[in-house]
């Protein structure tokens, strides 16, 4: 049986094509991607605040966002980027007990451009 380490988790990760930027509950960044390491290359920096490359009303909606995952939601919908074609999601990351450690923003373009709100699940469920 293959052991899951570290290494296999990166691995899987850093072959994700699109970014994965991990950042803990005060807002430090603690982890990347290869894909958010070449997208983000000179803004955003591995111990830094991720404050430092958003804006004040998107500070106040990451905090509801991780209020919101305290309360017990998982991947919530952000919003449809306009100008990269992009969904993004705010994903919390949850230890065993199920507290939240951290968390992500998860970009993808979408399947269905109609329908850009809708989680991935949804969308794979209504095509059964």
């Amino acid at each position: 049986i293959m052991e899951i380490t570290f290494e296999v988790l990166k691995g899987i990760l850093d072959a994700y094509t699109y970014e994965v930027v991990f950042v803990d509950r005060t807002h430090t960044v603690r982890w990347m991607n290869k894909t958010a390491q070449k997208r983000y290359e000179g803004r955003v920096f591995i111990g830094n605040s991720l404050f430092n490359c958003h804006n004040e009303g998107s500070k106040g909606k990451i905090e509801e966002f991780l209020r919101r995952a305290d309360a017990g939601e998982n991947e919530m919908f952000e919003t449809y980027n306009r100008k990269t074609g992009e969904r993004e999601f705010f994903a919390p990351v949850r230890n065993d007990a199920g507290e939240v450690v951290g968390y992500f923003e998860r970009h993808e373009a979408p399947w269905d451009r109609e329908h850009a709100a809708e989680p991935v699940g949804d969308y794979w469920l209504r095509r059964i």
